[in-house]
């Protein structure tokens, strides 16, 4: 079974030589080659997302410790960046336009959250930020080193268990909507931190199968667009390590 990155984004069929300019489909014409995807033009478009992620994290932010409510905004940037995302995995080539905005709206939601945990347990977001990046790094030394390959087995494994998170965490809500069930994960015993733990190696072994896809649509000269498609997954990808983070830290600073 051939499984690849869960991050639809970073999917074969987003970076396939397929999707290359149709230009070149006739091979009558020169390709530009200052139109294709770079590994430094991604690694620039990254920087500009996040920047722009943390200026919308600073506008809820800002709310949540000037007595004002962060939750609509919080939310509706949520809803918005979650469209974006749907809008950009199927119209890939209009990832210059929605990337930024994913990254703004997205930003809303972050430091909505961000501060309704710093509100509660002084320090976390620091310590949340400072184990994403950590967490980034040593991930990102591995792949460049290869000392981590990724290998089909090792896409299996890791979107397999990708997925089981995405399945248990939406029957979880589910149940406890209909059958007022508080969900395992949602308490501070050692079961609850366990998983947190377990999710957040996860999410960060997927963090590989993203350097690997863009490295792959990098070698195979995808369009220049798909600089931002990529780094518009590696963001998300991002995101969801930092929220674990956070309720992972959470949970034990809870316990003492």
């Amino acid at each position: 079974m051939n499984f690849n990155s869960k991050n639809p984004f970073l999917s074969d069929k987003r970076f396939s030589s397929n999707a290359v300019s149709k230009a070149e489909a006739n091979g009558s014409q020169i390709i530009d080659y200052n139109q294709e995807m770079t590994l430094s033009g991604t690694i620039n478009k990254t920087a500009i997302l996040f920047l722009i992620l943390c200026a919308g994290a600073m506008v809820t932010w800002w709310m949540a410790f000037n007595g004002m409510n962060p939750i609509i905004p919080s939310i509706g940037g949520a809803i918005v960046g979650f469209i974006l995302v749907l809008v950009a995995a199927f119209k890939p080539h209009l990832s210059p336009y929605l990337a930024p905005g994913y990254a703004l709206f997205e930003g809303l939601f972050i430091g909505g959250i961000s501060a309704i945990f710093e509100l509660r347990f002084p320090g976390i977001v620091l310590n949340a930020v400072g184990a994403t990046l950590v967490t980034f790094l040593v991930c990102l030394g591995l792949y460049k080193f290869k000392i981590v390959k990724v290998t089909e087995q090792f896409k299996s494994v890791v979107i397999a268990a990708t997925l089981a998170i995405a399945t248990y965490y939406l029957i979880s809500w589910l149940a406890s909507l209909i059958f007022n069930f508080t969900p395992v994960h949602y308490g501070n015993g050692m079961m609850s931190i366990g998983i947190s733990v377990f999710v957040i190696i996860i999410a960060a072994l997927n963090l590989f199968l993203d350097f690997d896809q863009i490295e792959r649509g990098v070698q195979e000269r995808m369009p220049k667009f798909m600089e931002w498609f990529g780094a518009m997954g590696l963001m998300i990808t991002l995101v969801w390590l930092y929220i674990e983070f956070l309720r992972l830290l959470s949970k034990i600073a809870s316990k003492d």
